[in-house]
């Protein structure tokens, strides 16, 4: 049995997309494991803000090519809609991430592809077919498992990061729809400062001096997601999503690991079933739309595919 050299490789589209999305799972990791080490000594709005305050400004250079020919009033008001719905989505996972397991909020944080299918369905005009449906009955579940309601009170971590996932997926439909006419960097550059903007007035509400260690962590977890996404797009750009998509679940395997051997959180068979069925039935419906995408594109286009999003 012969090793592959490393040169094949390289020239495997597959393996790049394992690649990537394996690093991007080591560093979206690490970012949560920072944010649940200073726990609840950084009031959640500041420590947001100062996140997206460092990722503007390790983007800047992209942002200061994007504004020598600035976007629509239109579109600008889609960016402003979708910095206030991720800012507040972002406030909730920072509240959540300082109170319960990593565990819990990255296993939890998977039902997002679920309400991005719904919302499709609801204001982008998208049919639900029945797979698509049992997808996401099958994600609902998972995450019935891992919340356990009538089994175990429901504490306000679990409600906010329940709470912030549906608004994550608000902004991927805003995004979605933002991809029909602007580049994917001018795309992540406006999040970060409408989410900046946001954020704001809750940080100077709450302000208080932070330390220098606070200020290095947070540029860390700023310089982390920032890599995380840049990672996570290389990874769809080399391979099908129906292959990277399966390996967020690695995300969830660190998460156990960095919480038990960091901060003593033992582990629950619950949240890892849950977080199981949930990753099985993002799978699934990414697996249905890119084959429903492929048809579409081998067929003329209709008048109501033509309509804009």
């Amino acid at each position: 049995m012969t090793v592959p050299s490393l040169s094949l490789l390289n020239r495997s589209a597959a393996f790049q997309g394992v690649f990537w999305m394996v690093i991007t799972s080591f560093l979206f990791v690490g970012m949560t494991g920072i944010v649940r080490h200073l726990g609840t000594d950084v009031p959640a709005m500041q420590a947001a803000f100062v996140r997206y305050l460092f990722g503007v400004l390790f983007i800047m250079p992209f942002l200061l090519q994007m504004f020598k020919s600035p976007p629509s009033g239109k579109i600008i008001k889609l960016f402003t809609i979708r910095g206030i719905i991720h800012g507040l989505g972002v406030i909730l996972w920072f509240y959540a991430m300082a109170r319960i397991p990593i565990a819990e909020v990255t296993a939890i944080g998977y039902a997002a592809p679920i309400f991005v299918t719904i919302g499709a369905a609801l204001f982008l005009g998208e049919r639900l077919q029945i797979r698509r449906v049992t997808g996401v009955i099958i994600g609902c579940i998972g995450t019935l498992i891992i919340l356990r309601p009538g089994f175990q009170d429901l504490n306000l971590g679990q409600l906010s990061q329940l709470c912030a996932t549906p608004l994550f997926a608000a902004s991927f439909l805003i995004a979605k729809k933002l991809t029909g006419t602007q580049k994917s960097s001018v795309i992540v550059g406006m999040l970060s400062v409408f989410c900046m903007l946001t954020l704001l007035p809750g940080a100077i509400y709450q302000w208080r001096p932070l330390t220098l260690e606070e200020t290095l962590w947070l540029a860390l977890t700023a310089a982390l997601a920032t890599a995380g996404h840049y990672t996570m797009t290389r990874a769809l750009q080399a391979a099908p999503i129906t292959l990277t998509q399966p390996l967020n679940f690695l995300q969830l395997v660190w998460a156990v690991i960095l919480g038990m051997a960091l901060f003593g959180e033992p582990v629950d068979p619950y949240v890892i079933l849950g977080g199981g069925l949930i990753i099985s039935a993002t799978t699934y419906i990414a697996h249905r739309e890119m084959k429903v995408s492929k048809a579409q594109n081998k067929q003329p286009p209709s008048k109501e595919s033509e309509a804009p999003l």
